[in-house]
């Protein structure tokens, strides 16, 4: 457990190893809270930006990815101790519950900036995500 690969991306799914990376390679965290089987802006994101050759590109040389899920049908769910992880990182950084989140956070894991799902080609999110690295 720790990481998903996914069309040549890693996706983290622990913020503490997501953390030592980013800090050992001095790039910022993208965490991206999702309900991966039943909210369809979070499909959305994850099929027109996650997946798309422009953000994987990228997202490889310059963000550690961390996704968060919350699954609900049985086939998807979490072990126990991803749905606590994940749980705990929702109480922390996700208090109103909205899907999808998308946090940005520095490679010493200082929250920037948040966004959710936009109708938008995968450079223009990436340059909304890359807006938070420059304030």
């Amino acid at each position: 457990m720790g990481s998903l690969l996914s069309y040549g991306q890693i996706w983290h799914t622990n913020f503490d190893t997501a953390k030592a990376e980013a800090l050992a390679a001095n790039k910022p965290i993208i965490m991206a809270f999702q309900g991966s089987d039943w909210c369809a802006p979070c499909i959305k994101l994850d099929k027109e930006i996650w997946h798309s050759k422009a953000f994987i590109d990228y997202a490889e040389s310059h963000y550690v990815l961390l996704k968060v899920d919350f699954p609900r049908r049985r086939e998807n769910k979490l072990s126990k101790e991803q749905q606590a992880h994940n749980g705990s990182l929702a109480e922390r950084y996700n208090q109103q519950g909205t899907f999808p989140l998308v946090l940005v956070f520095d490679a010493n894991a200082k929250l920037l900036g948040q966004t959710s799902y936009k109708k938008v080609t995968p450079d223009e999110y990436l340059t909304t995500l890359n807006t938070f690295l420059n304030q």
